[in-house]
């Protein structure tokens, strides 16, 4: 039987039987009979994806509760939008209580899977991918859930977004776990969001491995509590091939984790190995000089704990001309590994980021507020501890 044939049996069963003697019809396209399956899927019900390649001019949309979409395997159920002429993403899901598992997105116009203000979400063992390589012309983001409650995507794929590979965004209750991302411009991004843990994840040759943003002028604003923990982040030091004027083509090639404006972070037991720019990065949005007219955004990272880091061969080749410039200026072979730019806020009480334990490549405060003139490379800034942040405890996530 035709992969198709299974197709059209196994998603649309009777449909595809006509009300004259129950005589077959004429085999539909496996890609109208998927759009077909996923507008009349009842809640509670699977919508199965048989094993094969499958081709779409136009996007997908799933908007009903409870439905289950499950593929074959990664490698084996395949949507393919390199043909794409319609639709922003290759698959929008708007519903809650919806799980997608077991197939592989790949080329799409815009955005490889995008979930939108859901609830209960899992993502397990999908594949998102622009198989031409890292390019200004992909997709911004893979795996992109956003104004979601309740977010568990793992042991799943993303290559070749010109944003995030997988992103949450302005999202609350959020595991990211034993996920492989590459050739991203951002490998991982938690960004406007609360509680998030991100853990067991091999994040590698990104142009940032994982990102913890707080970005201005969104609707969900006020990120925070955000573990990092438990990850290999490596070689992180792909050519920012973002869009012009998208805020992630400011991130340096080579930062391995780095944290923009967000708040109660802790990044602990990583091993970060050969970033040309940083290990860890902290920052403010002001280092951007961007405009900044939000009066409800607060641009300053705060109460920001790394500690129990394995973290080798950092800061060689930095991507940014501030950090060329004080490297050359100290006369270093290599920056310290974890890098905070020094803003802080004018009523701030106590120090912005801890650091301890994280092997002997350094810390610098760089001044940026100052232009630069006073880096602190004593590690005075950066000793103090934390207490640990809670884990995220989501329904059917052990």
């Amino acid at each position: 039987m035709k992969a198709a044939q299974r197709w059209l049996i196994g998603v649309l069963g009777a449909a595809l039987l006509s009300a004259c003697g129950g005589a077959p019809e004429p085999a539909k396209d496996p890609a109208q009979a998927l759009r077909e399956a996923l507008l009349s899927a009842e809640p509670g019900s699977t919508v199965t994806i048989p094993e094969g390649h499958f081709t779409f001019d136009r996007s997908l949309s799933l908007g009903v509760n409870g439905v289950t979409l499950r593929g074959a395997g990664q490698d084996k159920s395949i949507l393919d939008f390199a043909g794409q002429l319609a639709g922003a993403e290759g698959l929008l899901v708007a519903a809650e209580d919806v799980t997608l598992e077991g197939f592989a997105v790949l080329d799409a116009k815009g955005d490889a899977i995008k979930m939108n203000q859901c609830k209960n979400l899992v993502v397990r063992g999908v594949r998102t991918e622009w198989t031409g390589g890292p390019k200004s012309t992909n997709g911004a983001y893979g795996l992109y859930p956003v104004q979601c409650d309740g977010v568990l995507i793992e042991d799943s794929i993303a290559i070749g977004a010109s944003d995030a590979g997988i992103y949450v965004g302005q999202s609350t209750n959020i595991i990211v776990r034993r996920n492989q991302v590459a050739f991203n411009v951002a490998g991982i991004e938690i960004e406007n969001s609360t509680q998030a843990d991100v853990y067991e994840n091999n994040v590698v040759d990104n142009t940032g491995g994982i990102l913890v943003f707080d970005l201005p002028d969104l609707p969900v604003q006020g990120g925070r509590q955000t573990r990092v923990f438990h990850n290999t982040v490596a070689h992180n030091n792909t050519a920012n091939f973002a869009p012009e004027g998208n805020i992630v083509g400011t991130v340096p090639a080579g930062s391995g984790i780095m944290v923009n404006s967000n708040d109660d972070i802790e990044i602990f037991e990583n091993t970060i190995s050969d970033h040309q720019t940083a290990a860890v990065l902290v920052v403010s949005y002001l280092i951007t000089g961007r405009p900044l007219d939000d009066p409800n955004y607060d641009p300053f990272p705060e109460q920001i704990s790394i500690h129990h880091n394995t973290i080798e061969k950092s800061g060689y080749d930095p991507d940014s001309e501030p950090l060329i410039a004080l490297k050359t200026a100290a006369q270093l072979p290599s920056l310290p590994a974890i890098i905070w730019d020094g803003f802080v806020r004018p009523e701030q009480e106590g120090p912005v980021v801890c650091a301890h334990d994280n092997g002997e490549l350094g810390t610098v405060a760089l001044d940026a507020p100052n232009g630069f003139a006073a880096p602190d490379f004593s590690g005075a800034a950066f000793a103090c501890t934390r207490e640990a942040l809670p884990p995220v405890m989501l329904g059917g996530a052990e």
